[in-house]
């Protein structure tokens, strides 16, 4: 079937990031690997690529597009090469849609040209220790001085991607206290200043996964955050972050589909280059079979995340839906990686293979942006189930 989901502009898109990932990240990507993220220069690369303002209004220093379709093309490139962009990507799929619907136009002209350029690297602070997916129950605060000129804000976070290089930070915390009827209420959003004093950036976690994203914890003790950095409205926090889920899980389910079509990629590369008993593996009837039921699986995903697509592009993609292709999306991938890595035999536990780095990265896309749990009672619930 032919696919229809990408136009001329995406493909031109697809040609310069791919001559791009093979002059600036493939040469490098092991370095990058063992020191645990990209270096923050790589950034500014990006910035003049024009990664970052695809989808900024040009007044901004962007192009001023509204598609989620070059973010797909960047989900199929980097899978296919075997390399991420480091922690960038909560810069444009998390933080970017915030500032786009919080800020105020004097706000938007202080962020948004730092944040095209790559000058200023954005995240997203919500998780912190011991609450998890219970955003309801976050502790941190943000009381208003008493001449209400800042915030200041006192707490801790953690599992923070981008946390270590971010320049601005968008902070989660409470301004008043949950009320009997809504324990959500409460939550405000700041734009934080990463170079604000008390604000600190404590242990660069190591993960299973996701080696050159940079993922930390935070702490904030009586750190001053000026109001005009408060994003949107005092206590409406809760809103805002579920708001912005649907295209959250979309990103998450088109990676897992891009990293199991490069799983298969990758694959059948190896089986048709490796001899074993004088013959090479994909001569053998089960890598045929098997191989074509890893293809049969991303088919069907790609199906899924190319109509999921088209629907957050037209506003019309629901959470129940975007639930639905997360699920189905990280559920394929995780199937589909570990048989293409079991055909790499013992070589596809060794990192130095693409397919080993993606067995661990996937593992996380069943986690992060709600488990897969949280996506099947999302599910249900629309069933009126």
């Amino acid at each position: 079937m032919r696919r229809t989901v990408f136009n001329e502009d995406h493909e031109a898109f697809r040609e310069t990031l791919r001559a791009f990932i093979e002059a600036e990240v493939v040469p490098v990507y092991d370095e990058w690997f063992a020191a645990g993220q990209a270096p923050r220069d790589f950034y500014y690369k990006l910035g003049e690529l024009g990664i970052f303002g695809i989808n900024v209004p040009e007044e901004f220093g962007g192009a001023g597009l509204e598609s989620h379709k070059f973010e797909a093309v960047l989900y199929e490139e980097t899978a296919r090469a075997g390399v991420a962009f480091g922690g960038s990507g909560v810069h444009v799929l998390l933080a970017l849609p915030y500032i786009k619907m919080l800020a105020t136009d004097e706000q938007k002209k202080r962020y948004l040209p730092k944040f095209v350029s790559g000058e200023e690297m954005w995240a997203i602070a919500m998780t912190e220790p011991g609450t998890g997916s219970d955003l309801a129950g976050m502790k941190s605060t943000a009381k208003l001085s008493e001449d209400g000129t800042h915030y200041v804000l006192n707490g801790a976070k953690t599992f923070i991607t981008g946390g270590v290089h971010a320049d601005r930070m968008i902070v989660c915390a409470r301004t008043s206290a949950p009320t009997a009827e809504d324990r959500r209420h409460g939550i405000s959003l700041f734009a934080v200043d990463t170079k604000s004093e008390g604000y600190s950036v404590g242990r660069k976690l190591d993960k299973l996964g996701l080696k050159t994203s940079d993922t930390a914890e935070l702490a904030f003790v009586d750190v001053k955050v000026p109001v005009e950095d408060l994003l949107g409205e005092e206590n409406k926090g809760f809103y805002y972050l579920g708001h912005n889920l649907a295209s959250e899980r979309w990103g998450i389910a088109f990676g897992a589909y891009a990293q199991a079509k490069a799983a298969v990629r990758f694959a059948k590369q190896y089986v048709q280059d490796r001899t074993v008993f004088g013959k090479p593996v994909a001569s053998f009837q089960n890598t045929k079979f098997e191989l074509a039921a890893c293809q049969a699986e991303v088919d069907a995903a790609e199906a899924v995340v190319d109509r999921a697509t088209e629907a957050l592009d037209a506003g019309e993609l629901t959470p129940a839906e975007a639930a639905s292709a997360k699920l189905f999306c990280t559920e394929v991938a995780h199937r589909v990686i570990d048989r293409c890595l079991q055909l790499h035999g013992g070589y596809g536990f060794m990192n130095e293979y693409p397919i080993a780095r993606l067995y661990a990265d996937n593992r996380v896309n069943r986690i992060y942006g709600g488990t897969s749990e949280i996506m099947k009672s999302i599910i249900a619930k629309d069933m009126g189930l």
